[in-house]
């Protein structure tokens, strides 16, 4: 079919992006456009440019700033994703700032309708990484909202602290709590048992060092820093909502992933 992308990924060396014999193919709005089914001719309507152009841009040529973020916006990925070299590093960093929302001095100084209002807004997405996040696990207004959203076609992943684990430990001795730290997420286990049966809702351990507790709701992030012989409740608090070419919510998700990746599923 013509105009599709397959096409155009045959047919890179005669393109006008590569006559300078420098630029190199984007793979990964390629790669974009295959995951999403779209052709050039569709890409180039989003963005309001000639197939030709985006034929250019997959061979490596970098759009104008309003076609990246066009392109960005309609592939559902982040600008700087696409164009990693494309913006300044005083434009990333002022993007980057737009992300943050507030910050809280302290864990439990963040109001706790904030955690319900964010789950229960979740379209697509809510994710956890914790140790312990003892304090949701005991709040049944949060399980719920877990519930229900998972009900509603929510992908739920929950990443708790193997409680066997040697980082668990060092945690525990870090904040000065030693077994209770591994005792709280046993804890937590039980708390979350009634969930564990939900379609939709993924339980995994983890044995990684954690440097912050992630709390995802599709775009937006509550960030729990980690601080040296303090507990996660004393620690401060960063929320965040991605905003075109930021680059802090991409990279907290990213470490998300890798967590993930690496975290072995709850039986």
């Amino acid at each position: 079919m013509a105009g599709r992308i397959e096409d155009v990924s045959t047919s890179l060396v005669g393109l006008p992006g590569r006559l300078d014999g420098k630029s190199m193919p984007n793979e990964r709005l390629r790669t974009a456009m295959l995951e999403r089914g779209l052709t050039t001719a569709e890409l180039a309507e989003a963005a309001n440019v000639d197939p030709k152009s985006v034929e250019r841009w997959i061979s490596g040529r970098t759009p104008y700033r309003r076609h990246r973020y066009a392109v960005a916006s309609r592939l559902g990925v982040d600008e700087v994703f696409l164009w990693p070299d494309a913006l300044s590093p005083d434009q990333v960093a002022s993007a980057s700032e737009s992300e943050i929302i507030t910050i809280y001095p302290h864990r439990w100084t963040v109001p706790s309708e904030l955690w319900r209002n964010m789950f229960t807004r979740a379209e697509e997405e809510i994710g956890i990484l914790v140790y312990s996040g003892l304090f949701l696990s005991e709040d049944a207004g949060i399980r719920k909202i877990l519930s229900q959203k998972a009900d509603a076609g929510v992908r739920v992943r929950i990443l708790l602290g193997d409680p066997d684990s040697e980082v668990v430990a060092q945690r525990g001795a870090d904040e000065g709590v030693d077994d209770v730290q591994a005792a709280k997420i046993r804890n937590a286990l039980v708390m979350y048992r009634p969930l564990r049966d939900v379609e939709g809702i993924e339980f995994r351990l983890h044995r990684t060092v954690l440097y912050n507790s992630i709390y995802r709701a599709d775009d937006q992030l509550l960030v729990n820093t980690h601080i040296y012989s303090f507990t996660a409740a004393q620690a401060p608090v960063l929320h965040l909502r991605r905003a075109a070419g930021g680059g802090m919510v991409t990279t907290y998700l990213e470490s998300f992933e890798h967590v993930w990746d690496s975290a072995t599923p709850l039986e």
